[in-house]
């Protein structure tokens, strides 16, 4: 049976799998650190406020699950994560895993652009076996692909580690959202859906604004 992460386990892990790879020099990280990583504005959905009891509660919880360690040595205790090895997967995997943790459901496409700083996969079919990997995974999946939106080409994949993951994918012969009455929970899953696709990629957008800013400036300087 899977382990059922809270909200904060899954955010705490999330950040922890990340900043290993973003902030190396920094990892592992302290309880300061980490509180500000899980409630960062920025890549993060949902955006979280949590304090420091209960991210040190959501580490009492994965250290129980094996899923985070602390380590000695400074003046302040420290702390790493196991996942790979409390999970029994790849780093390919984690780094899937922690993207879904931390920025929700997401096509294949935007894993492989949000994992780039964790994992660098060589295309999208990539990203795509890894993800089939962990969804017919035999000690039990860990992602579940959604009922694609309107108007989209690619379906998203969320994760199941987190008890705020949303519903599973329907059915092939379940009723899509365009079929569906206008009141109706499918239709209103889609709108949903399509609102956290926009959302998502207006924020590649402005980091793709801010990465071309800066690079104007360097070129003036």
């Amino acid at each position: 049976m899977n382990p059922l992460l809270s909200v904060a386990e899954a955010r705490v892990l999330g950040v922890l799998v990340e900043k290993q790879c973003t902030v190396p020099d920094t990892y592992p990280l302290t309880l300061n650190a980490l509180v500000a990583g899980c409630n960062q504005k920025s890549s993060r959905d949902p955006v979280l406020s949590l304090g420091d009891t209960e991210v040190q509660e959501a580490l009492d919880g994965l250290k129980a699950r094996s899923m985070a360690m602390e380590t000695s040595g400074g003046r302040v205790m420290r702390y790493a994560h196991n996942a790979e090895r409390a999970l029994a997967l790849p780093s390919q995997s984690i780094a899937i895993l922690a993207a879904l943790l931390l920025r929700g459901p997401q096509t294949a496409g935007e894993l492989r652009i949000n994992t780039e700083r964790m994992h660098r996969f060589a295309d999208i079919s990539t990203v795509e076996a890894f993800l089939n990997e962990l969804a017919e995974r035999e000690a039990g999946a860990l992602v579940a692909e959604l009922p694609r939106a309107p108007g989209t080409r690619e379906a998203r994949w969320m994760q199941l580690l987190s008890e705020a993951a949303p519903p599973p994918a329907a059915s092939e012969g379940a009723t899509s959202g365009l079929d569906a009455p206008r009141d109706s929970p499918a239709l209103a899953q889609d709108v949903g859906l399509l609102r956290d696709e926009v959302a998502a990629l207006r924020n590649d957008l402005a980091a793709l604004r801010a990465e071309v800013e800066a690079l104007r400036n360097e070129r003036r300087s």
